[in-house]
């Protein structure tokens, strides 16, 4: 039951039951965090890698006065530190947003997956790989976008992944995210978050209250963010509204 969000249909490496038993059957613990508490510290040696559950998680690196940049977030259903596994060490922290509900997967076990089941493996990279994709559009919506392109196309980017994990029904879905957090991730100043969000409420593109958001005009809000969402590899998209794809 524990790998039930883990690259399911909707992503582009889908796992067969055996492949889901197998990773289950590599978790050594399941632990429980709660907001804000660091999970894996950059520098440190690691042995294990973790699997998101349950919650909201964040890789971040601080400037010399303390301030975080948030550089991922991960949503139930990722591997957050795969590439630990050959690195051993991350050049970042991790630590979690909420509440969050970890498996840890010792890197033995990693290892004997890829000496038993290298297609198993070959997925397992794929995750990778997708994180990877994601980290360049992050730095096109910091190095290319305004302060409301880049809130928007994070929105748009969060749909397609929840939806792709079945935690958002292409329109709304929960975020238990504060302004505060959002800043972080788009490079902003809380007060301006809050600017860039009563213009997309007033611009009728997108509602976030209460934890909750809701895209009023997917087509809209995906072009002003220039969100096409090829880079996080959705085998179908069809039922995602707020795509914008090249003609």
């Amino acid at each position: 039951m524990f790998t039930e969000r883990l690259l399911r249909d909707k992503r582009g490496a889908s796992l067969e039951v055996n492949e889901r038993a197998r990773i289950e059957g590599a978790i050594s613990e399941v632990k429980t965090f709660g907001p804000r508490k660091i999970v894996a510290r950059a520098g440190e040696p690691l042995t294990n890698s973790t699997l998101l559950l349950e919650g909201i998680m964040s890789r971040y690196l601080d400037d010399r006065t303390g301030l975080r940049q948030l550089v991922a977030i991960h949503f139930p259903g990722d591997f957050l530190d795969l590439h630990a596994f050959p690195l051993k060490v991350l050049d970042h922290d991790v630590a979690t947003l909420t509440t969050a509900t970890v498996a840890t997967v010792p890197h033995a076990e990693i290892e004997a997956i890829g000496d038993e089941m290298p297609q198993l493996i070959r997925k397992l990279w794929f995750a990778t790989l997708l994180d990877a994709a994601i980290h360049r559009a992050w730095l096109f919506r910091l190095g290319r976008l305004d302060a409301t392109g880049r809130v928007a196309h994070f929105l748009c980017e969060t749909n397609a992944r929840l939806f792709s994990a079945g935690l958002s029904d292409g329109r709304r879905f929960a975020l238990a995210l504060t302004q505060a957090d959002l800043a972080e991730i788009c490079g902003l100043t809380t007060v301006h978050v809050n600017r860039v969000m009563r213009q997309l409420r007033e611009e009728q593109l997108c509602l976030f209250r209460s934890s909750l958001v809701e895209i009023l005009d997917p087509a809209g809000l995906a072009a002003r963010a220039q969100f096409n969402p090829a880079y996080l590899y959705i085998d179908d998209d069809s039922q995602l509204p707020s795509v914008q794809r090249p003609k």
